[in-house]
C-alpha cells in the first residue's frame, strides 16, 4: 500500500495570546462587536473564517482618496467603486482592518442564503472594525436584507486574501525584528517603515546611514533567532491612556515610530513580544514564531536629505518576498548569462568587457563624425567663396538615424566656423536632420549658426513663428526641435524663405 502525505495547515499555539489582566473581557453578547486590538485576526492570525454575526449595516458613499502625493513604492488599497458601497460591522471578523501600519486586508462574507460578498478594504472606525462591501445598484435591496443586524454569516480569507495576509504578516514581524536589533545592537531606532507593495523590498527608516559590516552583523544575527524558531504572542489588558508614555523624539525634534491613534476608542492594549528580543505595541498582525522568515538585507542603505535632518532608509526582504526576489533575481541573472553567451558567474565581466566595447566604438563614430564634419564644412565654405552675395545663406537637411543628430550638426557647425578665412563674409547657416523613419509624433532636430547674433535670432523666432519649432539659443547658435513629418516640399521650403526674408 503506498504511502500518503497530508499536509496540514499551519496552526496557532493556544497560548498566542495571553490576557493579562485579570478584569479582562472580551464581547461575547453578539450584537457588540469586538474591538480592533482583540479581533479573531489578532487573537488567531492563521485563522482563515468564523462564523459571527451581524452587528450594523450602512449604506454610504466610498470615501474620498486622499489627494496627497502618494509614494510609487506604497501598497495601494484595493480600489472602491464609484457607486454606493455598504460599510459593515460584525461581531468579529478574521479581516484585518487597515492599521499599525499594516495595510487592509481583502476577503469574503457569506450570508445565510449562501451569497457571497466581495470585502474590498476592511478599516477602523475608532474602535470598530469596518468592512467595505461591494454592492450593485441592483442589489442594494436584497444586501440590506442579507446584512440585517443579527444575521449569521461567515468572514473569510480566500486563498488571494490569506497570501496578502501572509505576506503582511511576514514583513511586518520581520521588521520588528529587524527594528528591535538595531536598537538593541547599534542604538539606532526606527524613525519610520514601510510595508511596501508586494513584491518589493520593504524598508525602515533610520537616523544614518549603516556600514555594509554593520548590515551583515544584524542580518546573521537575526537569522540565527529565526534558526532557534523563536516564539511570537501577544499580551493584552484594557487600555489606560493616563499611563501611555509619550512618543520618544530625537534632538531634531523626529519622532521616534508612532504612538496609539487619537481616535482609537477600542480600549484594548495590544503588545507584540518575540521571546528574548522585543516587546512593542501592535495592532497588526503577527506570525507565532520566527522559522520561515529568514531575513536578507539589502547590503546599502538611501540616504534622505530633509530640511533640517538627515535619515536612510534600509530594505529588507523575509518570507514569500524572499523566494520572490531570490527566483527574479535568478533569472535576470540567467537571461543576462544567456544573452552575453557565458555562465553566471562571468557575466560581471564580461559587462564591464561590453561596457568598455560601447566606449570605444562610440569614440570611433565621434571620430568619424568629426572627420566628416570637416568634409561638409568645406563644401559649405567652397559655396560662401563662389557665391557673389554679401550674405551667404545655406540650408542643409540629412537623414540620420542615430541617438545624437544634433551633435553631429554642432560638429558641422563647430568645424565650419574653424575653417572659415578671416576675411570670410557674413553667414547664416541652418542644419536640420531627421530619422528615415518618420511619424507624427517624431522629431527633426534644427540647428541655426551664424555671424551675427541677431540674423540668428530672427531664424529662430522666423522659425518657431512659422514651423512651430521648439528651442531657444543665445549668441551665434540656437537649436530647436520640429514634431511631426519633415517633408522638403513643406518644410524644407519653408526654412529656405525664412532665409531669403532674413537680412
Amino acid at each position: 500500500m503506498a504511502a500518503t502525505a497530508v499536509l496540514l495547515r499551519p496552526v496557532t499555539p493556544p497560548d498566542y495570546l495571553r490576557i493579562t489582566s485579570p478584569t479582562f473581557r472580551i464581547p461575547s453578547d453578539p450584537q457588540v462587536s469586538i474591538p480592533v486590538g482583540i479581533l479573531a485576526c489578532q487573537r488567531d492570525p492563521l485563522l482563515r473564517q468564523i462564523n459571527t454575526t451581524v452587528v450594523s449595516c450602512t449604506v454610504c458613499q466610498p470615501p474620498t482618496a486622499p489627494t496627497g502625493k502618494k509614494t510609487k513604492k506604497a501598497v495601494l488599497a484595493p480600489t472602491l467603486p464609484t457607486g454606493p458601497i455598504l460599510e459593515v460591522i460584525l461581531h468579529d471578523t478574521v479581516i484585518f482592518p487597515e492599521g499599525g501600519g499594516q495595510p487592509t486586508d481583502t476577503g469574503i462574507i457569506t450570508t445565510e442564503d449562501g451569497k457571497a460578498w466581495s470585502v474590498l478594504q476592511a478599516k477602523r472606525h475608532g474602535g470598530h472594525a469596518v468592512h467595505y462591501v461591494e454592492v450593485t445598484d441592483s442589489d442594494l435591496e436584497s444586501a440590506l436584507q442579507a446584512f440585517a443586524s443579527g444575521s449569521k454569516v461567515t468572514a473569510a480569507l480566500d486563498d488571494a486574501g490569506y497570501d496578502r495576509r501572509y505576506d503582511h504578516m511576514s514583513m511586518h514581524t520581520s521588521q520588528h525584528l529587524l527594528s528591535a536589533l538595531l536598537e538593541t545592537r547599534l542604538n539606532l531606532p526606527t524613525l519610520s517603515w514601510s510595508l511596501t507593495a508586494y513584491p518589493q523590498p520593504c524598508y525602515v527608516e533610520l537616523p544614518r546611514g549603516m556600514t555594509p559590516e554593520e548590515i551583515l552583523a544584524v542580518q546573521t544575527e537575526a537569522n540565527k533567532l529565526v534558526f532557534e524558531g523563536r516564539k511570537v504572542h501577544v499580551e493584552v489588558e484594557e487600555l489606560d491612556r493616563d499611563q501611555e508614555q509619550p512618543v520618544e523624539k530625537l534632538e531634531s525634534g523626529r519622532s521616534v515610530g508612532r504612538g496609539l491613534p487619537e481616535d482609537y476608542t477600542g480600549g484594548v492594549k495590544r503588545i507584540v513580544i518575540i521571546d528574548g528580543v522585543d516587546k512593542n505595541p501592535c495592532c497588526g498582525t503577527h506570525l507565532p514564531s520566527l522559522h520561515n522568515l529568514q531575513l536578507f538585507i539589502l547590503p546599502h542603505t538611501d540616504a534622505l536629505s530633509r530640511s533640517n535632518t538627515t535619515s536612510a532608509r534600509l530594505y529588507f526582504l523575509a518570507g514569500p518576498r524572499l523566494i520572490a526576489h531570490t527566483t527574479a533575481t535568478h533569472k535576470y541573472l540567467a537571461d543576462t548569462a544567456s544573452a552575453l553567451s557565458c555562465g553566471a558567474p562571468l557575466v560581471p565581466d564580461r559587462v564591464s568587457q561590453v561596457i568598455e566595447e560601447r566606449k570605444r566604438a562610440e569614440k570611433r563614430v565621434s571620430d568619424c563624425e568629426e572627420q566628416l564634419a570637416q568634409y561638409i564644412s568645406r563644401d559649405l565654405i567652397s559655396d560662401l567663396k563662389a557665391i557673389p552675395d554679401a550674405l551667404f545663406k545655406k540650408h542643409i537637411h540629412r537623414t540620420d538615424d542615430s541617438g545624437n543628430a544634433l551633435g553631429f550638426l554642432s560638429f558641422i557647425a563647430s568645424a565650419f566656423t574653424a575653417n572659415l578665412p578671416p576675411d570670410a563674409k557674413p553667414h547664416l547657416i541652418i542644419l536640420s536632420s531627421s530619422f528615415s523613419v518618420q511619424s507624427s509624433a517624431g522629431t527633426t532636430v534644427v540647428l541655426v549658426a551664424g555671424s551675427d547674433d541677431k540674423l540668428v535670432k530672427a531664424a529662430g523666432d522666423a522659425l518657431k513663428g512659422r514651423l512651430g519649432v521648439k528651442g531657444g539659443g543665445k549668441g551665434p547658435r540656437w537649436s530647436g526641435k520640429f514634431t511631426g513629418v519633415w517633408k522638403e516640399a513643406k518644410e524644407g521650403v519653408a526654412v529656405e524663405e525664412i532665409l531669403k526674408e532674413t537680412n
